[in-house]
């Protein structure tokens, strides 16, 4: 079976894995605060917070910017559920912005024209929670200038894209946002098993980051409120969560971290291979000029008509393609809390028309060439 994505495990994984089970700390040693700043450093990061995962990074990014209940997020239909989710966590309110036809991402027309109306009916929002579909960066000056002006926050849910950058600047830095939000979860570029991680510029952010996935509570007396005791004192200063990793799952992430750059090498090799064979038979969502996607995924764009059929022929030959992803305001939860996917009709068209082909590290060739003569069979007949 030929996955659409899978984690590269080698002799090394296992071997730090195996070191952090023989030691004396499996949850909260110093493998996670190693890994949280091997991530910082390769991104220009100030602050870098290890989650359980990229769920755990985005509800706590809401928080620590201040999202509840009354207030308004938005983000893209395309994408997986806990981009919404988060912020529903929360006591927000959520809704979309249609997203580019040729990459999936936010449009920032789009979203110029929806903030605008926003404005005349009161109803700006809080935060904005931008997607970088595939790995493919959206559009993030465009986003920052419209922040400036509606006076909103900015959460980039990176979950694609670490290894990518905009504008030669690495996604994590959050040059042009107040956090930026990585996961590391076994089809991710990188894995730790599960995780993720919360990457910001802010002082201010960061502690309260730190302090939401540690169930509220600090041991650090330069952030006490009481005098300390006795070296047991500690302090729950606000209603926090179990969303710490373990050292376990910072090891792993640590070795991977090694090999990260030939991965991400071989990724882009697979991608270029598609491209190249595929060209003038499908097309496919893309980054912009401006950014270097960390190809993540690899979507294509085929005829709605011929998905279900494209997509039933490669799983009867034991190629486990996906679709990334159907419109979050179609999933029956949504449509309970009103949502009409119709609204968003780009975002559908993307949907109905996508199909994820397999792109991991390791790869063959032999076997991406099976895949695109099934398509070529499909599409050209």
């Amino acid at each position: 079976m030929i996955p659409y994505s899978k984690q590269h495990i080698c002799d090394d994984d296992i071997a730090a894995v195996v070191d952090v089970l023989r030691s004396t700390h499996l949850t909260q040693g110093e493998k996670v605060t190693e890994f949280e700043q091997a991530i910082a450093n390769r991104v220009g990061a100030e602050h870098a917070i290890a989650t359980n995962s990229g769920t755990s990074a985005l509800h706590i990014a809401c928080l620590a910017l201040g999202v509840s209940q009354g207030d308004y997020v938005w983000t893209s239909p395309i994408s997986f559920v806990a981009s919404s989710n988060s912020a529903l966590y929360c006591g927000a309110q959520v809704d979309f912005v249609d997203v580019e036809p040729h990459s999936g991402n936010m449009d920032m027309e789009e979203l110029a024209c929806k903030l605008a109306q926003a404005k005349l009916d009161n109803c700006l929002p809080k935060a904005i929670i931008v997607v970088h579909l595939c790995g493919a960066p959206c559009d993030l000056a465009k986003l920052a200038k419209l922040a400036k002006q509606y006076h909103f926050k900015i959460i980039e849910d990176a979950c694609h894209a670490l290894g990518a950058s905009y504008e030669n600047t690495p996604i994590g830095k959050s040059e042009y946002s107040d956090i930026t939000v990585f996961s590391f979860h076994a089809v991710k570029n990188l894995t730790t098993a599960e995780g993720g991680m919360a990457l910001t510029q802010s002082n201010e952010l960061a502690n309260a980051m730190r302090l939401l996935a540690s169930h509220g509570i600090t041991k650090d007396p330069q952030q006490f409120v009481e005098q300390s005791v006795g070296d047991w004192y500690h302090e729950q200063q606000l209603l926090g969560f179990n969303y710490r990793m373990s050292d376990i799952h910072a090891a792993l992430g640590l070795a991977q971290l090694n090999k990260f750059d030939e991965m991400q090498r071989q990724r882009a090799s697979a991608v270029e291979y598609y491209q190249t064979s595929l060209q003038g038979i499908c097309t496919w969502l893309g980054a912009n000029d401006n950014s270097k996607s960390a190809n993540h995924l690899f979507v294509i764009q085929v005829p709605k008509a011929k998905r279900k059929t494209l997509f039933d022929k490669l799983r009867e030959s034991n190629i486990w393609v996906q679709v990334h992803y159907m419109n979050i305001a179609s999933q029956p939860y949504y449509r309970d809390l009103g949502f009409n996917s119709d609204e968003y009709p780009v975002a559908n068209q993307v949907s109905d028309c996508s199909i994820s082909l397999p792109v991991f590290a390791g790869i063959k060739q032999t076997e991406q060439h099976k895949v695109i003569n099934i398509i070529k069979e499909n599409l050209c007949s």
